[in-house]
């Protein structure tokens, strides 16, 4: 309190100057003008040149030193199980070590990797109440981990819904992982899950746990889920036909992940670019899994879709951080007034082929990351990671 009996608050304010680029995640514009940016309290409140701007008062400075700027990246598929920690590999630090993959966000397609995870009703609300709850306790590493995904059972009302709607579980594991594996069953809990505010995702392939089964394109399009959970299949995909029929029938997210099909998922980019969809490319790892823990697998698909799929790297990484924003109604992942200051500091890897970072990147290969920030916060410095980069952003204070 000072001298005048009112109560002091302590604005939190981040500089970042001397930016090479700045990669806005939007798809229609995805390189913004400007070399410095200003975020108030963890969001973003203004970014331009360095000589229009007030920039005095700083409590966080970073120089770039030349290097890009980008939203962080999202992850819109993985399972994670509590803290940091998955049984599945038996691994600790798989989301610290994603963090220096560049992601700042992770979404949740169910926890079903929890041993003995319960099937019953009651069991299964349960699950998803607490997990959604620890992680919006505890992030590690400042990672925004959106979990509580329950699994679709049997017996599941209308009310169940409503109660896991009211106690914050906003999302669905994947359709199809569960006992329900008919289009009907599934799209009336798909219909009351989204009356309570509740998105929704869908296996799409051949089998992939215990459990699973196959899911086609008919009972996709039946279910009409939000997101087309692994379009290129989690492991199995599709055969062809069905992949492009999805894409011309649906106007959900067409998720593309690292565990899939990568043959399946160029394919599925190329559908979507000649039908006018490339707004509605998600990317996701589906780990962990059998596959394993893929800290740099949101980075390794930006490059693989750049290269193989013949799109300019500044909009492959829309696929890997605003596409998703926007299709999963976040507040990050694009640069945006008011959205929350999560970025990952990029440049070209020392020694590869190419002028510049984005040039490097669409001939395949990974970018070196130096700096993530979360809510305006510095997480990580020089990844632990990626390849080295050629320059690196300086945390002055």
């Amino acid at each position: 309190m000072n001298d005048f009996g009112f109560w002091e608050t302590t604005v939190k304010k981040l500089v970042i100057k001397n930016i090479g680029q700045i990669l806005s995640g939007k798809l229609e514009d995805p390189i913004f003008d400007g070399d410095c940016l200003i975020a108030i309290d963890g969001k973003i409140e203004a970014w331009g040149y360095e000589k229009d701007m007030y920039y005095e008062g700083a409590t966080t400075e970073v120089d770039a030193h030349g290097v890009t700027l980008a939203p962080g990246l999202i992850d819109s598929h993985v399972h994670p199980v509590v803290g940091d920690y998955t049984p599945r590999q038996q691994q600790l630090g798989w989301i610290d070590s994603t963090l220096h993959g560049g992601v700042t966000t992770l979404i949740s397609a169910g926890e079903v990797h929890m041993p003995g995870r319960p099937k019953d009703i009651v069991g299964l609300k349960a699950m998803a109440i607490a997990s959604q709850r620890w992680y919006e306790n505890f992030r590690p590493s400042g990672v925004k981990v959106h979990a509580g995904a329950p699994v679709i059972e049997h017996g599941m009302v209308e009310e169940d819904f409503a109660e896991l709607s009211k106690a914050g579980v906003k999302l669905l594991g994947e359709v199809g992982l569960g006992t329900v594996k008919d289009g009907k069953t599934a799209q009336q809990m798909v219909s009351w899950a989204r009356k309570y505010g509740m998105q929704s995702t869908i296996h799409t392939g051949g089998p992939s746990i215990p459990g699973s089964g196959l899911i086609d394109a008919d009972m996709v399009i039946e279910t009409g889920t939000d997101v087309i959970g692994h379009i290129n299949g989690g492991h199995s995909a599709l055969p062809d036909d069905q992949i492009i029929c999805l894409c011309e029938s649906c106007s959900s997210a067409f998720e593309i992940v690292h565990n899939g099909n990568e043959r399946s998922a160029v394919l599925a980019l190329n559908t979507a670019r000649e039908l006018g969809k490339l707004d509605q490319v998600i990317l996701g790892t589906d780990g962990p899994a059998g596959s394993g823990v893929q800290p740099l697998g949101i980075m390794r698909m930006v490059a693989m879709l750049s290269a193989f799929g013949n799109v300019p790297a500044e909009k492959a990484f829309c696929f890997g951080n605003g596409n998703t924003a926007r299709q999963r109604e976040l507040d990050t992942g694009l640069i945006e007034k008011g959205f929350c200051a999560d970025f990952v500091m990029l440049d070209q890897a020392q020694h590869t082929p190419g002028k510049t970072m984005l040039e490097s990147v669409q001939q395949g290969n990974l970018p070196g990351v130096g700096m993530t920030i979360i809510d305006g916060i510095v997480r990580s410095e020089r990844s632990r990671n990626t390849p080295p980069a050629q320059r690196l952003p300086e945390h002055i204070k």
